[in-house]
């Protein structure tokens, strides 16, 4: 009997949380290893299976980095990074979207299904609604530096993605756009999903990759922070606290709220059904950072 009244003292925790989010976009970023463990993403998936049914309208975007380094690496193709973005010319494209848009994106679309959800791919083959331009970007001569076809997105196809949450479905967006003359350009996957979280007027943003959230002390994973302001932010990242592959990630965060996104949360997705824990709990297991 005590074990029954602890999980429905649980479900009345999230009581609150349903009610205040039902009806309300949630912008979700898979990206990481997450993407290429069964079990991690069974998890996730089912949180957002349950997220649509008690009335969440979940957007979820999806990068694919590992899986498009380890398949232009078998068609003989060095990966470039250049400032942090995968260079791309016309055969990297080729890949980028047959790997990123076409085989990931289906294939959560279709774990999705198979747990009960109604999922809808939104890519080059059925219905792309991320649009943009090439990423124009200078070194630190202040002189252009080639990309190749790299984009950043500038709008975004809301009716569509709107009127498929009405409906109950889940749309899955690969970090690819459309540029002019229906160029197809390939986006980071952060920045995308900012741009669409914005656009969408989205209540919250998650990134759910395979980092606990913002660590006090980087080498400590039980320092975690669980909140930060914009202010506290801006400071740990000048007092070297936020160090490495983290600061892009909370400049992202900060972007967001910039852009009108009400909170960011950084989650990690090997935790058992961490997202559920972040969204509808009063402490959560991540990083938020809102303004």
């Amino acid at each position: 009997m005590h074990s029954a009244i602890g999980k429905a003292d649980i479900l009345i925790e999230a009581l609150g949380w349903i009610r205040q989010f039902r009806d309300k976009t949630t912008v979700i970023k898979l990206g990481g290893s997450i993407l290429d463990n069964q079990e991690f993403l069974h998890h996730i998936l089912l949180d957002i299976l349950f997220m649509e049914t008690v009335g969440v309208r979940p957007v979820v975007i999806h990068g694919g980095g590992a899986r498009i380094s380890a398949a232009m690496q078998e068609a003989g193709i060095e990966p470039r990074f250049v400032m942090g973005r995968r260079y791309t010319d016309e055969r990297t494209l080729e890949i980028v979207e047959q790997v990123l848009a076409v085989e990931t994106n289906e294939y959560l679309a279709s774990e999705f299904e198979k747990i009960g959800g109604r999922a809808m791919t939104l890519n080059f083959q059925s219905t792309p609604v991320l649009h943009g331009r090439r990423l124009e970007l200078n070194d630190d001569q202040g002189l252009p530096v080639d990309l190749g076809m790299v984009g950043e997105v500038t709008g975004v196809d809301r009716l569509v993605i709107d009127n498929l949450c009405y409906a109950g479905q889940v749309p899955f967006i690969p970090s690819m756009c459309l540029g002019p003359g229906d160029q197809k350009l390939n986006v980071n996957a952060d920045t995308a999903a900012i741009t669409l979280a914005a656009q969408l007027n989205a209540e919250k943003l998650v990134f759910i990759s395979d980092v606990p959230g913002v660590l006090a002390d980087p080498s400590d994973p039980e320092s975690l922070i669980s909140s930060l302001n914009r202010k506290q932010a801006r400071e740990l990242v000048s007092a070297g606290k936020i160090t490495s592959g983290m600061i892009p990630k909370v400049d992202a965060c900060l972007d967001a709220l910039d852009q009108g996104v009400r909170k960011i949360h950084i989650v990690d997705g090997r935790v058992r059904h961490s997202l559920l824990l972040e969204v509808y709990t009063s402490h959560g297991v991540g990083t938020v950072i809102c303004n």
